[in-house]
């Protein structure tokens, strides 16, 4: 197991062909893929995902999206990450999906911030996109937590998006992670 990052109470992790059963799990929940409108319907499929989008990603990039664990139990509780998006003006994309259970205890906080530091810091990235449908106000919620500036509404892939944008010297005011919404 490759660790990517700790946060106070997470630690973040690169996913294996392994975890197809986790991936399958967590968007098999009709409403985690509420907003994303990609559920996944078997375990090809979640083999398929890891296999041709997240996996590569970690090679041809440095980073990508991470398996988040509760670090008091072991638990997979979703995944947090960055993700080149070339189709998109080369853009680094900041994303996160979380089981249900435990929405509202600002683990995407946590595990976003950490992830925007990781680009930012060890990567040398100077820009990171967020985006959510305008409906999905938790998420809207989170990339507004961590700081990041609200640039405006565009469609993309045929979806009304709010797209908030972050540079590197959000890291100079910290936001208050860790903590319940």
């Amino acid at each position: 197991m490759k660790i990517v990052l700790y946060t106070d109470r997470l630690f973040l992790r690169e996913f294996i062909m392994e975890d197809a059963g986790l991936m399958l799990d967590l968007n098999s929940d009709p409403e985690v893929t509420r907003y994303t409108l990609d559920p996944m319907l078997d375990i090809e499929q979640a083999r398929k995902v890891l296999e041709q989008i997240i996996l590569p990603q970690y090679a041809l990039n440095n980073f990508g999206r991470w398996a988040v664990h509760l670090k008091s139990s072991n638990e997979f509780i979703g995944w947090c990450g960055l993700k080149y998006r070339p189709g998109w003006d080369n853009e680094i994309d900041l994303g996160y999906r979380f089981k249900q259970i435990h929405w509202g205890k600002g683990y995407a906080t946590e595990a976003a911030y950490a992830s925007l530091q990781f680009g930012f810091e060890k990567r040398g990235l100077t820009h990171i996109v967020g985006r959510a449908l305008p409906a999905n106000t938790g998420s809207l919620r989170v990339l507004e937590k961590l700081g990041m500036k609200y640039r405006g509404e565009e469609v993309l892939e045929g979806l009304l998006h709010k797209t908030y944008d972050a540079f590197s010297h959000l890291l100079d005011n910290k936001p208050d992670i860790g903590r319940q919404a």
